[in-house]
């Protein structure tokens, strides 16, 4: 008795198997390939970030915990050498979030930029592999569509995630924590919180794909995308005072040899602050450091942004950031297809 049949039915089995199996082909499994290298980094710097995170959690809240239920919480009684000793081993991850991870996450826009949007195109100018697009079957924007496609949505998912629980810690350990003093809109702390670090790594990739498309050679690009991050960074900054409305309150009197009156709310930034003289005309706190024109003065003026406009002014900046994300996406699209 022959075989044939049942060794034809079995192939065609395992064929039919092998068919049903989802396969990633053509375009977006060339994509995922190039970039692999890239989403296993990414993957373990976010692994890392979670698991020192979740340390400063646990070890903070442990801290938290002995204090108050040894009665130590409090800061009238730290003072006492008990207290201090519970009290002390707090420091060691507040130094590790304020002074390691804000630091490092305010870099991230950076890096990205110039390590993973500056090479994107221009490495494949400069090895000339760009001029195979006309020859491929997909259009050269399908092509720059997923090539962006799949670092782009690694950017927004590493800085999301990263955010997302940089805010949360901070939040519940730190500005709320026994001994920590960390204002929301301090150099480090404000680009590491909320959609921030998100509307940054999205607009320097941007950035250094367009500074790549220009260039055409890798290292020039990634001087010229740090470069301008770092001037755009510090022209948002310039503006960001502006991007809400401050809260102008009028305080007491002014000290006569400083010209301040009451101090700045708790977690404020402080735009500007001086006098009042009898005539209702306002003059700066500087003009009144060791001289006698505020001798007159009848109260004090502060203009600051309480912790509470946090949240707006992140909104419109990232509403700027994304802005010209888009701007410049349209001239990248516009530069491959011509």
């Amino acid at each position: 008795m022959s075989t044939n049949v049942l060794t034809d039915r079995s192939a065609a089995s395992a064929g039919v198997k092998r068919s049903a199996t989802p396969r990633l082909r053509g375009l977006l499994w060339l994509v995922l390939r190039q970039d692999r290298f890239l989403l296993w980094s990414l993957g373990a710097l976010l692994v890392l970030a979670m698991a020192d995170l979740l340390w400063i959690h646990i070890a903070c809240h442990h801290v938290v915990g002995v204090l108050r239920r040894t009665g130590c919480y409090s800061p009238e009684t730290w003072g006492s050498t008990q207290c201090w000793t519970l009290l002390s081993p707090i420091d060691e991850p507040d130094f590790w979030y304020l002074r390691v991870l804000q630091p490092a996450v305010t870099a991230v826009p950076l890096l990205i930029g110039v390590f993973i949007g500056a090479p994107l195109l221009a490495r494949e100018y400069e090895r000339g592999t760009i001029r195979l697009i006309r020859a491929q079957s997909v259009s050269p924007v399908r092509w720059l569509a997923a090539r962006l496609a799949v670092p782009g949505l690694a950017a927004l998912a590493f800085s999301g995630v990263l955010a997302a629980l940089m805010s949360l810690v901070w939040w519940v350990d730190i500005v709320h924590g026994p001994v920590a003093f960390d204002p929301p809109f301090q150099f480090f702390t404000y680009p590491a919180l909320g959609i921030a670090p998100v509307a940054w790594s999205l607009f320097a990739l941007a950035l250094g794909v367009l500074a790549g498309q220009l260039v055409r050679r890798t290292l020039p690009a990634m001087f010229i995308t740090a470069t301008l991050v770092v001037a755009v960074h510090g022209l948002i900054r310039w503006g960001r005072p502006s991007f809400y409305p401050v809260v102008d309150e009028v305080a007491g009197l002014p000290d006569k040899m400083t010209g301040l009156g009451a101090a700045q709310p708790t977690n404020a930034w402080l735009i500007d602050r001086g006098a009042i003289m009898p005539d209702g005309s306002r003059i700066g706190g500087d003009q009144c450091q060791f001289a006698h024109r505020c001798d007159e003065a009848t109260a004090s003026w502060l203009r600051y942004h309480p912790a509470g406009h946090l949240v707006p002014i992140q909104l419109v900046e990232a509403g700027i950031l994304l802005g010209l994300t888009a701007l410049i996406l349209v001239a990248v699209f516009r530069r491959i297809r011509g």
